[in-house]
């Protein structure tokens, strides 16, 4: 084997693997450039419909369309090597029915080249995974707090907060995990209850606000660097303010330019005699 062969990229079924052993790794990605730097950090990348607000400024994911998560999903494919790329189906993409849940999955797979794709819902969405997951289309499951059903939820608060919540969170996990999901995202539960899931699935669960004894934990990479200013949910812990960097440094090179102190000598081409 030369020494140019590409690394070879984390699959679906090492993720899987994972259940109850070395906590998986999961950050969004949008871009080739934000891919590249996670890259070697991380053991999923997840191209989030979550982009339509932190790209796009829109109010919610609902108006993200397939197209905008296929061009963001080939990006990150581009501009990642190792980690196993998932990219969400957005609202109206699978809900349907199976058979246009499973044209549109397979678009996605096809144009982006990603390793799987993620979607949203419990019980009455058991049967479409199992549709995607017997035709070869590895799915990421979502339960609790799912965006996209934010008008039917009243709003992005916590779920599980009742028994009657709880039990039926705990039985979309389980309707999700036995349709074939390799892995769920379970967001925005009381952590109890995603303890439970955690103990209870046979699939790795991804946490996000939810608990530490999840199998792995993802957040929205903007978010976490402190880019995104437009709210920060209790969930997310900054690990650093790299907003506050960016605007410290275009204030700077806004002064420079007003003061003809850039461009200096060394950035512009001189004339070169002979």
């Amino acid at each position: 084997m030369s020494a140019s062969a590409q690394v070879k990229r984390i699959s679906v079924p090492d993720i899987a693997a994972r259940k109850g052993q070395e906590p998986v790794v999961v950050l969004t990605a949008y871009s080739v450039s934000m891919a590249t730097l996670l890259d070697d950090h991380c053991d999923c990348l997840l191209v989030g419909d979550s982009l339509g607000m932190v790209l796009y400024g829109l109010d919610s994911t609902l108006p993200v369309t397939l197209d905008m998560m296929i061009n963001h999903g080939a990006a990150v494919v581009r501009g990642s090597s190792k980690a196993c790329v998932v990219v969400d189906l957005p609202w109206a993409s699978y809900q349907e029915s199976p058979a246009q849940a499973f044209r549109n999955a397979a678009r996605v797979l096809a144009e982006t080249g990603a390793s799987a794709v993620k979607l949203e819902g419990g019980e009455e969405m058991a049967e479409t995974v199992a549709f995607l997951v017997r035709r070869g289309i590895p799915v990421m499951g979502h339960v609790g707090l799912t965006p996209q059903a934010v008008n039917a939820l009243g709003g992005y608060r916590a779920r599980g907060r009742s028994d009657a919540e709880q039990a039926k969170i705990l039985g979309d996990a389980s309707a999700i995990a036995e349709a074939g999901a390799f892995a769920i995202v379970v967001e925005g539960v009381v952590e109890p209850l995603a303890r439970q899931i955690t103990e209870q699935v046979p699939v790795v669960t991804i946490g996000i606000g939810a608990s530490a004894a999840c199998d792995g934990q993802v957040l929205v990479t903007d978010d976490m660097l402190g880019l995104f200013a437009g709210f920060t949910p209790k969930f997310v812990k900054r690990y650093a303010e790299i907003g506050e960097q960016v605007s410290q440094a275009a204030a700077s090179y806004a002064a420079d330019v007003r003061a003809r102190a850039f461009p200096e000598a060394a950035h512009v081409f001189p004339v070169r005699k002979g």
